[in-house]
């Protein structure tokens, strides 16, 4: 009995670590996708979100492997968030926890260090987006079977 549980018990660690693994390259390749808009649209057509403009030096790099650890977590919890619900509000809600955690400490940096907020406001909606694409990626495996929902 002890032998079962315990072989159950490391499919359920390799299905968070799977859900860990695809949270963090999805929110990664997010990030990468913001940055390379925020550099060559954002900054470039509004002057005041130049300073969202990135230089891909290792603040950017650590940056990145910031967001990738937090979508790691977020695959890892909204696996167990979800289980085999089909409810909406349990998504949503754990795609804004985490998004509106990492972007509102970002508003609270731009209301602390600048006269203004608008380029914190606007990496604040980026923080919700990129947990929404790794929601989206993590539900789209769910759904062909490669990750099992938590079974409790």
């Amino acid at each position: 009995m002890n032998q079962i549980f315990n072989q159950q018990l490391m499919a359920e660690r390799l299905e968070s670590l799977k859900a860990g693994i695809i949270g963090g390259l999805s929110l990664g390749l997010a990030f990468l996708i913001t940055s390379l808009l925020n550099t060559l649209v954002l900054a470039k057509y509004f002057t005041i979100l130049v300073s969202l403009q990135t230089d891909f030096n290792w603040d950017w790099w650590l940056s990145g492997a910031i967001a990738g650890f937090s979508g790691f977590l977020f695959g890892v919890t909204y696996r167990y968030i979800i289980r085999k619900d089909d409810n909406s509000h349990l998504k949503s809600g754990g795609v804004l926890a985490f998004g509106l955690v990492r972007g509102l400490t970002q508003v609270e940096l731009g209301l602390n260090s600048s006269s203004t907020v608008l380029p914190f406001v606007v990496l604040a909606s980026e923080s919700i987006l990129w947990f929404a694409i790794a929601a989206i990626a993590l539900d789209i495996s769910m759904q062909f079977a490669f990750l099992k929902p938590f079974s409790n």
